[in-house]
């Protein structure tokens, strides 16, 4: 697989923007109901790019003067609209806290930056679809580090069946965690789940070494083995970023689908852009020195060690 160090070299080039892990800049607005049609609003929003939450655009019933919003007898019923997504920010996670109700989660995007708001707070499945569907592709395919193991583990593999396979247990590995999380059943901390991602990098590297040197080499044999172990792993990273960008309880079970979706479409994108590559190698008949691809293999292997030391680092340090 020798184009394989071309796409090593490119994901290698974006970490020199993204010094830990990816970021989706997500802003979450609080409305919370002080008495009944009276609003209490707030904004946080954390990035290192972005200085000033989205623009919001309230029912036209509604006064509003930050941090006060005032919707009388109409409520906050009708049409919410959030400006600049897709701009300064990936997605905005708007919470409605109801003195009356249980709270609503909404999520806004730079394709759908207006919702309607109804007293059950549902929403339609194409909405649903349109919403997180595509936040599952931004988040992959601007996970690198994600997107390096894939690589590593196509590295392994000899052939397609065997290619098949190997990205089928992934998949089915980090959907049952992220599946897992989302619902909570279970409850892992963000930290120290990035560090073993990032290491997880390091060993298929060393493993990738081994199988170029012809020494024994177990994951080698059974790519989807390991596959399988690590994807559980990194499914707990795809948890932790859906948690970050919030869920509608009423419609959790759709949106954890379509996040998922949009995660499996991304990693099938960058899979297939790889085979276009070989393709095209095989078919240009082009030849690469052979200490390409060993030193793409120690510089996949450097990062991973890298970024797990830093984020062993940030997870000992005291906060």
């Amino acid at each position: 697989m020798k184009p394989i160090p071309l796409v090593c070299l490119f994901l290698l080039a974006l970490t020199c923007t993204k010094a830990l892990a990816h970021e989706t800049p997500i802003a979450l607005l609080t409305i919370s109901e002080r008495q009944t049609g009276l609003f209490n609003v707030e904004w946080t929003y954390s990035s290192s790019t972005n200085q000033f939450p989205p623009t919001v655009v309230f029912p036209a019933h509604c006064e509003f003067d930050y941090p006060r919003l005032q919707c009388g007898e109409k409520n906050l019923y009708g049409t919410l609209a959030l400006q600049q997504l897709g701009e300064r920010y990936s997605a905005a996670v708007v919470q409605i806290d109801r003195i009356d109700q249980q709270p609503q989660t909404y999520t806004l995007t730079g394709a759908n930056p207006d919702i309607a708001l109804n007293p059950n707070g549902n929403l339609p499945i194409t909405r649903i679809m349109a919403s997180y569907l595509p936040l599952g592709f931004e988040h992959i395919m601007l996970g690198v580090d994600h997107l390096l193991f894939v690589l590593g583990l196509m590295w392994l593999v000899g052939n397609r069946w065997m290619l098949f396979k190997t990205i089928t247990a992934f998949t089915v590995a980090h959907s049952m965690t992220l599946g897992a999380v989302t619902l909570g059943w279970l409850g892992v901390p963000e930290k120290p789940v990035n560090a073993a991602i990032a290491l997880s990098i390091a060993i298929v590297a060393v493993e990738v070494l081994k199988f170029k040197r012809g020494e024994p080499c177990v994951s080698a044999r059974m790519p989807w083995a390991i596959a399988f172990g690590f994807g559980l792993l990194h499914g707990f990273g795809f948890a932790g970023a859906l948690t970050g960008i919030g869920l509608p309880e009423a419609n959790l079970p759709a949106a954890l689908l379509f996040f998922n979706v949009g995660v499996e479409l991304g990693q099938l994108s960058f899979v297939l852009i790889v085979l276009a590559l070989l393709w095209s190698h095989r078919s240009l008949q082009s030849h690469f020195p052979r200490w390409m691809e060993t030193t793409a293999i120690y510089a996949v292997g450097s990062i991973g060690c890298f970024w797990f030391l830093t984020r062993l680092d940030m997870l000992l340090s005291p906060i």
